[in-house]
């Protein structure tokens, strides 16, 4: 049984699809690789994190603008595997 507020993978797939193909690559790699082992507050923010606008995305994965404390905890982990990892 899916657990407690776990959003349906193969939608998430779809809104994961954005505007820019760098968040299109966090995003879905992000899906396809960690969402399934995280905890649910990190599921239930990933899945409000798309609700919200990609330029807004895009800077909090930056850290040009600081993520709205909801979002936080997933951006960080965004940002750990896929930004930081990347810069070095």
């Amino acid at each position: 049984m899916a657990k407690e507020g776990k959003a349906p993978v193969g939608r998430l797939y779809w809104r994961c699809r954005r505007g820019t193909k760098e968040l299109d690559r966090v995003l879905g790699d992000y899906l396809q690789q960690e969402y399934t082992r995280a905890g649910v507050e990190l599921q239930n923010a990933f899945a409000g994190l798309l609700e919200q606008q990609d330029p807004d995305i895009y800077d909090w994965l930056m850290g040009t603008k600081l993520a709205e404390t909801e979002f936080r905890a997933i951006i960080e982990a965004l940002q750990i595997k896929y930004i930081r990892q990347e810069k070095q």
